[in-house]
C-alpha cells in the first residue's frame, strides 16, 4: 500500500486556484505548437514518460571543503532519505526511482524494498564509495588516503573491490541493474604516483567488478578533472573513461557528470562523439561555473543543458539502443534540497521538451548549405520556446502539482520533520 507523505487534500488545494490559467496557457501554446506541425498532446505524453532518478545524497544539505551549514530537519538515514525522495516525486511527478550510494544507504534490502515500495519508489544505480574513509564499516578496514582501484597496496585494492561487488548484490537485491564507479584516486605531486601503473592497476580492478556482474547489470565509469587529486586524476576525462569502458567489454560505459569538466568544454560533443562509438551510459545532471560545483541543474547554463538533448534527441535509434541513465547528482548547501530537486528535475525535462521541439528536417538543410545564423536560429527558436505549460499539464495529470515548490511549502513539509528529526550540527567541509 502507498503511503504518500504530503495529503492529496494540499495538492489539490493548491490546483483548484491555477487550473484554468493552466488550461488558457496550454491552449495558446497548442495553438501556436499546430503552426509548427506539432501536437501538443503528444508532446506532453513525451514530456510526461521522460524521467530521472534522484539522488539519496542529495536530499540532505550539502558542503563545501571548507565548511557545511545543515538544514532543518535532515534525514538521518536513507530511510528518511526516501521520505523526502517521495514527496519530491509526489508534487513533481518526474522522479520515480532512487539512486544509492553505498555504505551511506547501507541497510536490509528487505527493508529498504518495502520501505520504497510503500512510497511508489524504485532503485536506479548503485554507487560505490572507495574516496573517502569508512571506520564504522568492518568490512572496508583500510585506508583509501592514497587511492582505492588503483592504490599500490593489492590489499587495499582488494578491499574497494569486494566493497564494489558487495554494492552489486545489495542492489540486484532491490532491483537495479547498474552501479557507478568514481574514484578520487590521483596525486598531488608530481612523483607521488606512476601514472601508467595506477592506470593499469584501476583497470585491473574494474575487470574483477566487471566479472562480478549480473548478466543484466551495467557498470558505469565516471570520470571528473580534479579533486581530491589536484596534480593527477586516475580516470581524469571522458577519454580515459571511454578507454576504460572500451577495454571493459559490453557491460561498460560513460557517465557524463556535467560538472566533471574543464571550462568551457564543449559536453554536447563529449555526448555525441560517446553515442557515436556505443559507449554513453548515463548523465549525472547538475550546473557548473567553475568546476565541479554541483549547483541546481539549469540554473547557470540552461542553453548548455539543452545543447546536450539535442544531441540526445538527435541520435533518435542510436540513443534508444544504448537506455542512457538520467540521474541527478547535486549539493545544496544554501536552499531546501526538496526544492532544488523538484526544480531540477523539472529543468532537465524542459530541456528534453525543448529538444523534441527542434525541426531537424530545417537543421540539415541549413548545416549543408553552411549557414551559421540559421542554424543556430533553429536552435534557438526551439530554445526559446517557453513550454512550461507542457510539464505543468504533464505534473497535473500524473496527480502532481501545477505549481510543486509552492505545493511544498503550503504543505509544511520541512517544518513536521524539522519537529521530528533531532536538529544536525555544523560540521566541516564534505557531503552528508
Amino acid at each position: 500500500m502507498t503511503e504518500l507523505p504530503i495529503n492529496g487534500d494540499v495538492i489539490e488545494r493548491s490546483n483548484e486556484g491555477l487550473r484554468a490559467a493552466l488550461s488558457t496557457d496550454y491552449a495558446a501554446l497548442g495553438e501556436k505548437l499546430a503552426r509548427r506541425g506539432v501536437d501538443i498532446d503528444a508532446l506532453t505524453a513525451r514530456a510526461a514518460a521522460f524521467c530521472v532518478a534522484l539522488p539519496s545524497w542529495g536530499v540532505g544539505t550539502g558542503g563545501t571543503r571548507f565548511a557545511r551549514f545543515p538544514g532543518i530537519g535532515e534525514p538521518r538515514g536513507i530511510f528518511e532519505k526516501l521520505d523526502d525522495c517521495a514527496v519530491i516525486h509526489q508534487l513533481g511527478r518526474a522522479t520515480p526511482r532512487v539512486s544509492l550510494h553505498i555504505p551511506w544507504d547501507a541497510a536490509d534490502p528487505a527493508e529498504l524494498k518495502a520501505k520504497a515500495d510503500s512510497l511508489g519508489l524504485g532503485f536506479d544505480a548503485m554507487n560505490s564509495n572507495t574516496f573517502q574513509d569508512h571506520p564504522k564499516d568492518p568490512r572496508q578496514p583500510l585506508s583509501y588516503k592514497h587511492g582505492s582501484l588503483s592504490h599500490a597496496d593489492r590489499a587495499v585494492r582488494d578491499q574497494a573491490v569486494e566493497h564494489n561487488i558487495a554494492t552489486v548484490e545489495l542492489g540486484r537485491s532491490i532491483g537495479s541493474r547498474a552501479l557507478t564507479v568514481w574514484v578520487g584516486d590521483g596525486s598531488n605531486f608530481a612523483g607521488q604516483s606512476d601514472l601508467g601503473r595506477a592506470f593499469d592497476r584501476y583497470l585491473e580492478s574494474m575487470k574483477r567488478i566487471t566479472a562480478a556482474l549480473p548478466d543484466d547489470w551495467r557498470v558505469f565509469s565516471e570520470h571528473k578533472m580534479y579533486e581530491p587529486a589536484f596534480y593527477s586524476t586516475v580516470v581524469q576525462d571522458w577519454g580515459t573513461s571511454l578507454m576504460t569502458a572500451q577495454e571493459l567489454g559490453e557491460k561498460a560505459f560513460c557517465l557524463v557528470d556535467l560538472g566533471h569538466h574543464a571550462p568551457n568544454v564543449n559536453i554536447e560533443q563529449i555526448v555525441s562523439r560517446l553515442i557515436r562509438v556505443g559507449k554513453l551510459g548515463g548523465f549525472h545532471f547538475n550546473d557548473s561555473r567553475y568546476g565541479d560545483d554541483d549547483l541546481d541543474a539549469g540554473s547557470i547554463d540552461p542553453f548548455r543543458l539543452f545543447l546536450v538533448f539535442n544531441e540526445l534527441v538527435g541520435a533518435g535509434e542510436r540513443l534508444e539502443a544504448l537506455r542512457p541513465a538520467h540521474m541527478i547528482d547535486q549539493s545544496h548547501n544554501v536552499t531546501d534540497p526538496i526544492e532544488s530537486l523538484i526544480r531540477s528535475a523539472n529543468e532537465i525535462r524542459r530541456a528534453y521538451v525543448q529538444a523534441l521541439l527542434v525541426d531537424r528536417v530545417a537543421l540539415a538543410g541549413f548545416q549543408e548549405d553552411n549557414d551559421a545564423l540559421m542554424g543556430s536560429e533553429t536552435l534557438k527558436h526551439a530554445f526559446r520556446t517557453d513550454v512550461e505549460p507542457i510539464l505543468a499539464k504533464a505534473r497535473h495529470d500524473a496527480g502532481g502539482a501545477i505549481d510543486p515548490i509552492r505545493a511544498y511549502r503550503d504543505s509544511g513539509y520541512r517544518a513536521m520533520v524539522g519537529a521530528m528529526r533531532p536538529a544536525a550540527l555544523g560540521s566541516g567541509g564534505g557531503i552528508v
